[in-house]
């Protein structure tokens, strides 16, 4: 799940970002309206966390803008303004949750969860491809019944490849799907990963690449994995 954090306090937002890569999600930062504006032109995100007070102007109405246009991004206001007015404005405007500073960081990252899985397609807590079950709540993948240990990024790439199991997973996807702004399209870091779990995961080949597309798993191409 990539998500957008639009703050202005250069030391928050770092530490937001930070935390939220270190639970799993793929972060993107913005410190002003303007960024904020280009990146989600860009860029296609399962959540926005907006600060109110920007140098070029309150968050609420970049949201205002959003909302107007059509997009229905789930939107966290993360922001000092505590005042109930402030907080009315704010669901009023077009926010789906409002979390005022300073807050607990284990709060943020349930909220801004919460808000990725309003916006997916329904799928049950534990998927299962083959004899490998990858239970999405607790974060824990099992192969015939043996507890793998995945890092984030791992398990990233393995849920998605999942929630498309016998399609092919473009590349780009991957990176979108998996990775921050910082990743370059063109690196090797999704084929370490997918080699990594290739690894992990063991024999018989479960995840299976299409030359010049992407990967796939749970289909007969994962018998022509490298």
């Amino acid at each position: 799940m990539r998500v957008l954090v639009v703050e202005d306090d250069a030391e928050l937002g770092r530490a937001v970002v930070s935390g939220l890569q270190t639970v799993g999600f793929a972060v993107d930062a913005a410190g002003h309206i303007g960024d904020a504006d280009l990146k989600i032109a860009v860029n296609s995100y399962d959540c926005l966390v907006v600060d109110r007070g920007l140098p070029d102007g309150d968050g609420l109405d970049l949201v205002r803008r959003l909302r107007a246009a059509g997009a229905r991004t789930p939107v966290l206001m993360l922001t000092a303004m505590d005042a109930v007015p402030d907080r009315l404005a704010g669901f009023d405007g077009g926010a789906d949750d409002y979390l005022v500073k300073p807050f607990v960081f284990e709060e943020l990252a349930a909220r801004v969860r919460a808000l990725c899985r309003r916006a997916e397609q329904p799928r049950p807590p534990v998927s299962v491809v083959g004899d490998v079950e990858i239970d999405t709540a607790r974060r824990r993948v099992r192969r015939a019944g043996v507890l793998l240990t995945l890092t984030v990024k791992e398990f990233a790439v393995l849920e998605l490849l999942t929630a498309r199991a016998g399609r092919v997973v473009p590349r780009a996807d991957l990176i979108e799907c998996c990775w921050d702004e910082m990743a370059e399209p063109m690196s090797n870091v999704v084929d370490a990963v997918i080699a990594q779990l290739r690894r992990k995961l063991g024999p018989p080949a479960l995840i299976g690449t299409v030359r010049g597309v992407g990967f796939v798993i749970g289909a007969d191409e994962a018998t022509g994995a490298p």
